[in-house]
């Protein structure tokens, strides 16, 4: 009993805090992480982004220019390059790799820093979900750089976007303090339910085969019938809403006299009472005579 009294109470709010933030971001060794994510409900699949991806950025520093060359891969270790020497270049173990450059007109280009971003032995991946726009945000993590610098990290920010997004493809956007921070606009992205599985398309399926193709006519047939009544809907409200501002700015019309045409909707009953009672007497006589005669 005093225990219970007692947790809550002495629970600072700071610590509230870093519960709630730890609920949302996920840390990972670097064996568990296999490219599929998994945290607040939903899961993402990062497999089709695999493969080694390469990202400059050449920044004037006169009389030189700088390329920063940034080389990496989600899912697995960097391989080596081939035709690089090997202290040009990052160590095996490496998941992604910063390489710097000097260059200079009529001078031998220097390469001036090579700098392991992101190393399996100290990946430690961390994600979090993002609300605005949609996505998920990946980080992983490196030594210190030099020996006694600053720590190296490298951040995935991964917008949901469609198949064809004109900026489907990674964005080298800063090195500051050690941190890589790369923007990527990517179908991937996009999250699914923990517990759906994932969409899976059949392209050798023929268009009149199973029944993917009646699925679809009901879809298509009740929202073209709703995009019907809705232009029916809206050209009658402008038909009102014109005919009450004419009526009330040519003729100063109040209350029911603004009503267009008014002399008409106010038979519009009489005439439907009129053309039923028409089609009841027209077919009356029709049924009537199967009996052998007509009545007078």
């Amino acid at each position: 009993m005093i225990l219970r009294h007692f947790i809550p109470q002495s629970l600072p709010a700071t610590l509230l805090s870093l519960l709630l933030l730890l609920s949302h971001t996920v840390l990972v060794t670097a064996e568990d992480f296999d490219c599929h994510v998994t945290t607040g409900g939903l899961k993402w699949d990062l497999t089709p982004l695999e493969g080694s991806h390469t990202l400059s950025r050449t920044r004037e520093l006169p009389p030189t220019t700088m390329l920063d060359e940034l080389t990496f891969n989600l899912c697995k270790d960097l391989e080596p390059m081939n035709g690089v020497p090997d202290d040009e270049q990052c160590q095996s173990g490496t998941r992604a790799c910063l390489r710097k450059t000097n260059k200079k007109h009529d001078n031998e280009d220097r390469v001036i820093a090579i700098i392991p971003v992101a190393s399996t032995s100290t990946l430690e991946p961390e994600y979090l979900q993002l609300d605005s726009p949609k996505g998920l945000s990946l980080t992983f993590h490196g030594s210190q750089y030099p020996s006694s610098g600053e720590s190296q990290s490298i951040k995935f920010s991964l917008f949901c976007a469609d198949d064809a997004d004109p900026a489907g493809g990674p964005t080298f956007v800063s090195y500051e303090n050690g941190a890589v921070h790369v923007d990527w606009s990517t179908p991937s992205a996009c999250s699914l339910p923990d517990d759906q599985p994932p969409p899976q398309e059949d392209d050798n399926t023929p268009a009149d085969e199973g029944g993917g193709e009646s699925n679809e006519k009901p879809a298509k047939t009740g929202s073209g019938l709703g995009f019907f009544f809705l232009v029916l809907l809206l050209a009658f409200a402008s038909y009102f809403m014109l005919g009450a501002y004419y009526n009330y700015s040519t003729y100063g019309a109040r209350g029911v006299d603004l009503i267009p045409h008014r002399d008409f909707w106010r038979e519009v009953p009489y005439m439907l009472q009129d053309v039923v009672s028409h089609l009841c007497s027209t077919v009356r006589p029709q049924r009537s005579t199967r009996g052998g005669y007509i009545a007078v």
